[in-house]
C-alpha cells in the first residue's frame, strides 16, 4: 500500500505500509520470544487432525449430519488461521526527500500498527495530519528515525 501525500509546506511525502509474516522484536516482547517453541501447538494440531479423521471414519452410513453442522466445524477450524491472518503486524513509513530550496530537511518516519483493518485507518489519519500540518502526528504509531 503507497499513497503520495502532499504536505501544507509544499513536500511530498510517501506513506507507505507493509506486511510483516515476523513480529519485529521489541524490548517489551523480549521475555515472550525466548521462552515460545511450536512443538505443543504442532502436536495440539496433530491430535486435533486425528480425532476428526476418527470421528468421519467411525460415523456409521444412517447418520445425516446437517450442513449447519459441517459449517460450523469449518468456522472453528478456520478461526485462529483467519484471526492470525487479520491481526498481522504491518510496518508503516512515512518520508520525504524534503523541499527543493533546502529549508525542509528530509525525513523518515516508522512505525508498526497491528491488523489489517487498524492499519487501513492509521494511514488514512496520517495522510491527513500530513495535509493539515505537513508531519505526521507526534502521539501517532510513528515516531522519527534518524
Amino acid at each position: 500500500m503507497n499513497r503520495l501525500v502532499r504536505g501544507e509546506d509544499g513536500r511530498d511525502w510517501v506513506v507507505r505500509a507493509q506486511m510483516e509474516w515476523r513480529a519485529p522484536a521489541t524490548a517489551d516482547d523480549f521475555e515472550h520470544d525466548v521462552a515460545g517453541s511450536y512443538g505443543p501447538g504442532i502436536a495440539m494440531l496433530v491430535v486435533a487432525g486425528v480425532l476428526a479423521v476418527v470421528l468421519v471414519v467411525w460415523t456409521p452410513d444412517q447418520v445425516k449430519v446437517p450442513a449447519f453442522v459441517l459449517l460450523a466445524l469449518l468456522l472453528v477450524v478456520l478461526f485462529f488461521p483467519l484471526r492470525w491472518i487479520l491481526r498481522r503486524p504491518w510496518t508503516v513509513v512515512a518520508e520525504t526527500e524534503g523541499d527543493m530550496t533546502g529549508d525542509r530537511p528530509s525525513e523518515r518516519w516508522v512505525g508498526t500498527i497491528r491488523g489489517m483493518f487498524t492499519v487501513q485507518g492509521e494511514v488514512k489519519r496520517i495522510q491527513k495530519t500530513i495535509q493539515q500540518n505537513s508531519l505526521p502526528d507526534f502521539e501517532g504509531p510513528l515516531h522519527p528515525v534518524e
